[in-house]
């Protein structure tokens, strides 16, 4: 029995491809086979990026060559309309960024984190105000 889905935020440059800004980097290892395993499974990916205009249309498509669809772009859903009363922080119950304290682990560690051996969601403990990774 499969456990919950997980809304998943994940940082384009530096974390899904080479950080070469305002240009398109090359794909970080195992980055979008990771990703296509967890929407495969049901989890809500979100691109959550600094990215904007063409520049944020241009990672999009790349993406989506990789067969990556997001379920949301730098908002929590897709729905979602910002105006100057609204805090633009993304709700998700992971970040995944290269920014972390520590850096970006590798893929395969993220995947192995995240889901166990029989391809269901390991129980991912959540301390209030912190990340479990």
């Amino acid at each position: 029995m499969r456990n919950k889905s997980l809304t998943i935020a994940i940082d384009f440059d530096g974390t899904l491809v080479e950080n070469a800004y305002p240009k398109i980097g090359k794909p970080v290892l195992f980055a979008f086979e990771t990703l296509k395993e967890l929407q495969e499974q049901g989890h809500r990916l979100i691109l959550w990026t600094y990215r904007h205009g063409k520049e944020l249309e241009e990672a999009i498509a790349f993406c989506k060559a990789r067969e990556i669809t997001f379920y949301a772009i730098n908002k929590s859903f897709p729905e979602e309309e910002f105006d100057d009363t609204q805090s633009r922080k993304i709700l998700a119950d992971i970040y995944i960024d290269d920014r972390n304290i520590g850096g970006l682990m590798e893929w395969g560690e993220i995947y192995r984190l995240l889901v166990n051996e029989n391809g269901g969601l390991k129980k991912i403990k959540k301390v209030k105000g912190s990340s479990p990774f």
